[in-house]
């Protein structure tokens, strides 16, 4: 497998592209990508046996189950770092090591374990998302492995990227192997 074939199975929909400035339009498309991720993800999960659900997407990459569940604490981590965002100063927020967490036990569980948190933590998240004003929005927390600042508004996009991308990763996946 060449090097780009590998880069577009890690990145099946490109790589998140960091901007300055966003419209309310812009804000709000990429708010309904995050409330319309639980369903789809739930479905492109649905119906899979333990063998497909243990498949990774790539090569050296976590396969579905993995995925599914890194994004429940991932999306647990963006959640609370938004909240620290509008409730303090400039907060720094703490990293972790994703690559760790998708080998502790807990990430061989049944996936739907992860997926109620999905459906839930985005009902809550949206909830929260759609009463922003826009000062809040530009409200921004300091990311240092990045050593940048990232407004509430930036994240909310990153987020919605990182919906469809881990999404692309399962159904570019089923498509690949026809189930």
């Amino acid at each position: 497998m060449t090097d780009q074939e590998l880069e577009k199975l890690k990145y099946p929909i490109g790589e998140w592209s960091r901007k300055e400035k966003y419209t309310a339009e812009e804000t709000n498309r990429y708010i309904n990508v995050i409330e319309e991720f639980p369903a789809k993800i739930r479905k492109a999960a649905e119906k899979l046996t333990i063998t497909q659900l243990d498949t990774a997407y790539r090569p050296d990459g976590w396969t579905i189950r993995q995925v599914i569940h890194h994004v429940a604490d991932s999306h647990m981590n963006a959640f609370m770092r938004i909240k620290l965002a509008l409730t303090e100063e400039h907060p720094t927020i703490k990293p972790y090591f994703e690559d760790r967490w998708a080998k502790l036990a807990d990430y061989k569980s049944e996936p739907n374990v992860s997926l109620e948190i999905i459906d839930n933590l985005h009902k809550r998240w949206v909830m929260l998302l759609r009463s922003l004003t826009e000062t809040e929005l530009e409200r921004a927390y300091f990311h240092p492995e990045s050593n940048k600042d990232f407004s509430v508004r930036q994240v909310i996009h990153l987020y919605a990227w990182h919906c469809s991308h881990h999404l692309a990763h399962i159904t570019e996946l089923k498509k690949r192997k026809e189930w």
